[in-house]
């Protein structure tokens, strides 16, 4: 992260968890921690394996990965 007070600091996270907060949890009221800790789990496997984004060429983020790693030159063990 850089310095206090530059805007870019978070952008990340803040992206990742304003749409935790307007897909999954706005609104809903939680019994417990557990079920809470519970919903935001299944929401980021959810995220992470299923929901496609435009940035990633409308594919997972999980499937990008893959797909990068894929096309990785092969590197000789020395």
């Amino acid at each position: 992260m850089s310095r206090r007070g530059n805007r870019w600091d978070n952008a990340c996270s803040e992206t990742l968890f304003g749409s935790l907060k307007v897909e999954r949890l706005y609104g809903q009221r939680f019994k417990t921690r557990r079920e809470a800790k519970d919903e935001t789990i299944a929401w980021l496997l959810w995220y992470n394996w299923t929901r496609l984004h435009s940035t990633r060429t409308y594919v997972s983020p999980v499937r990008f990965e893959q797909n990068w790693l894929a096309n990785q030159p092969k590197q000789a063990n020395s």
